[in-house]
């Protein structure tokens, strides 16, 4: 699975999730470590996210 990252890496002070990707920081680093079941885990927490809807909304 391709990482969701688009290369825009900045953490959001009050959330603590990525502004561009909307991961954690333990999400980021164990990225590569992670199974494919667990990748997918993570892309459907991004999308239950209402942090990434209201930046999709701007």
């Amino acid at each position: 699975m391709i990482s969701p990252c688009i290369s825009v890496c900045v953490l959001d002070p009050q959330s603590e999730l990525c502004e561009g990707c909307g991961r954690s920081l333990d999400e980021i680093s164990q990225w590569s470590r992670m199974t494919e079941d667990e990748r997918r885990a993570v892309m459907q927490r991004l999308a239950d996210r209402p942090e990434r809807h209201a930046r999709a909304d701007a």
